[in-house]
């Protein structure tokens, strides 16, 4: 089916199969799936009288569950309560990029980042304007990286084709001949340059012609470096995309599901004002048939009378189809298959683990490509543009300087908050390890500090080795007085 409604849309030849790939994966998840189709699903025939196929009506029902999965996994990746801290060789080099990613609002960015990557991949745009930094999310429908020869890792340069209406340019500030003409948007980021072009007209293009650089609109932002972070979502994709979170078969499957929920929905309206059957029908005394519990129908000895009701068997049989169906599509995309009503109690973070380990392995997965990948090269990038140019907040205050070879870790948190309970078994692990030799205080700290909001861990260890002391002290006076 999911074929079947892509051919329904428009593809343009010009562009790469890649590009349209993407945009049907957009709109999957974005919900516009269905809007290549006119006709709403209670419309069984057109103004010629002709029935019209079901695949060819838009669903009345809308589940959405690709989106769902994407939401959940994205959620336990970056949400307030699972974004990483990260460790710096130098505290202050740590405490500029902490400062520098509240005020750049990462956590937001790169939920929307993940989010919209789960097509495949996704970009990340550094600009600094004014000594200060500016990230933004762009999908990748229409932007073609180009890797070095030398360092395949390493971006080169980064292109955005695509078409557009006159109009939309002229909207934009162009001065163009045409509201109806396509004309080609062109633009390039390299290591030292943000290059736009002319808008090159659809016919001159094909007659081979050149866009000339537009030199009022491209920008020389001197880096060394292309300004973008490009993000692969899943391994098993090939040079420029990664795998989608959500496979072809899970997209059939969801689509199947919304088609069974608008036919079930269908056939309780039915049940709800059945059809009524008359053989030989008698009139009203104005000739019209009269309907209602309190109107008897007269019949002749052949006659017949007969309400064409549709039992709700059929519409149980659809719902159970239909949960079997997302058990399916959740399991293919490793989705939460857990169901709260069949916790009787609560839950350990640990059982909860458990319970939803399927969703946790697809988002450990994504905390490879969006963590040790997307978040680590952000803050390396950060970090090589403040050596450029020093970088200032919003408020005017200057960062200190950070050398661009700072190594960072991430720290992850748990996956799911932990009780009483588990608090209490790991603070006596922990103890016990430290009682034992075996681990230092500072370490043990350092594992506490997401789950207590410890933002300086060495900070905390000396707080609490002055509490200990004075702890110590008070304990010793008081054992002089006893004696």
């Amino acid at each position: 089916m999911y074929k079947t409604i892509q051919a329904s849309w428009t593809k343009d030849q010009d562009l790469p199969e890649r590009a349209f790939r993407l945009s049907m994966l957009n709109r999957v998840l974005d919900g516009t799936l269905y809007d290549c189709l006119k006709h709403p699903f209670h419309e069984e025939k057109n103004a010629s009288q002709e029935y019209i196929p079901l695949r060819q009506r838009r669903p009345s029902v809308r589940y959405r569950l690709c989106r769902l999965v994407v939401d959940d996994s994205v959620s336990l990746l970056f949400s307030e309560g699972h974004f990483p801290s990260f460790e710096c060789e130098n505290e202050n080099a740590k405490e500029a990029l902490q400062t520098l990613c509240k005020e750049l609002s990462l956590n937001e960015l790169l939920i929307d980042a993940a989010t919209r990557g789960s097509v495949g991949s996704v970009a990340i745009l550094l600009r600094v304007l004014d000594s200060r930094a500016f990230l933004s999310v762009h999908a990748t429908t229409y932007l073609t990286p180009t890797w070095m020869k030398d360092a395949p890792d390493t971006l080169e340069k980064v292109t955005e084709l695509y078409k557009v209406k006159g109009k939309q340019l002229k909207d934009a500030g162009y001065d163009v001949d045409s509201d109806e003409a396509m004309f080609w948007f062109q633009r390039d980021w390299t290591s030292d340059q943000e290059v736009w072009y002319v808008p090159l007209k659809d016919s001159d293009r094909k007659d081979g012609k050149q866009p000339l650089i537009d030199e009022l609109r491209s920008v020389a932002h001197k880096l060394g470096f292309v300004p973008i972070v490009w993000i692969k979502n899943l391994p098993g994709g090939d040079d420029i995309d990664g795998a989608c979170t959500f496979p072809n078969e899970a997209i059939d499957t969801a689509i199947e599901i919304d088609y069974q929920l608008s036919q079930a929905g269908r056939g309780l309206k039915y049940t709800s004002d059945p059809t009524l059957l008359i053989k030989e029908p008698a009139g009203g005394d104005a000739g019209s048939m009269v309907k209602g519990a309190g109107n008897a129908i007269v019949v002749s000895a052949e006659g017949d009378a007969k309400m064409l009701e549709i039992n709700g068997t059929a519409v149980e049989a659809v719902i159970a189809y239909v949960r079997l169906l997302r058990e399916l599509a959740v399991e293919s995309m490793h989705g939460n298959r857990a169901s709260a009503d069949k916790m009787t109690a609560a839950q350990s973070g640990r059982a909860l683990e458990l319970m939803n380990q399927a969703l946790i392995w697809l988002a450990d997965k994504l905390r490879i490509s969006y963590g040790e990948g997307a978040l680590l090269n952000l803050l390396q990038m950060l970090m090589r543009a403040h050596a450029k140019v020093p970088l200032k907040l919003r408020d005017g205050t200057k960062l200190p300087e950070i050398v661009p070879t700072t190594k960072i870790s991430l720290r992850w948190p748990d996956w799911y908050a932990p009780t009483r309970q588990d608090m209490l078994d790991r603070a006596t692990t922990l103890r016990t390890l430290c009682d034992a030799g075996l681990l230092s205080r500072e370490t043990a700290i350092k594992i506490l500090s997401a789950e207590y909001d410890i933002k300086d861990p060495i900070a905390e260890k000396m707080l609490a080795d002055v509490d200990m002391q004075e702890r110590n002290e008070a304990a010793q006076k008081k054992v002089a007085i006893n004696e």
